[in-house]
């Protein structure tokens, strides 16, 4: 399939995203994400493997678009989630001279 990145034309399927993507480790996940062979991956770093440019030359959003027509998953990376307070934060102060 015929997919645009920084205005340059690339024919790629998603098999050959798949090949070109193993081997690589993912780097850690911040902002749109994509998941290529079970792996989580920033769009960055797929666009910069399957393009060979620089990463500046194009924007997250072109590239989620293009592995989005091409099959893939594209998401963002879920917000950490704080630790529950609970009865562990409790349990320290328990030792203390009011617990």
């Amino acid at each position: 399939m015929r997919i645009v990145i920084a205005r340059f034309p690339f024919d790629l399927t998603m098999a050959e995203v798949e090949k070109s993507m193993e081997g690589v480790e993912p780097e850690a996940a911040t902002g749109s994400c994509v998941t290529v062979g079970g792996r989580v991956y920033p769009v960055k770093q797929v666009g910069q493997v399957i393009t060979r440019q620089d990463r500046r030359d194009f924007t997250a959003n072109e590239v989620s678009r293009a592995l989005t027509r091409l099959g893939f998953t594209c998401h963002e990376v879920p917000a950490a989630r704080p630790e529950p307070f609970g009865d562990s934060a409790a349990g320290a102060w328990a030792d203390g001279p009011l617990g």
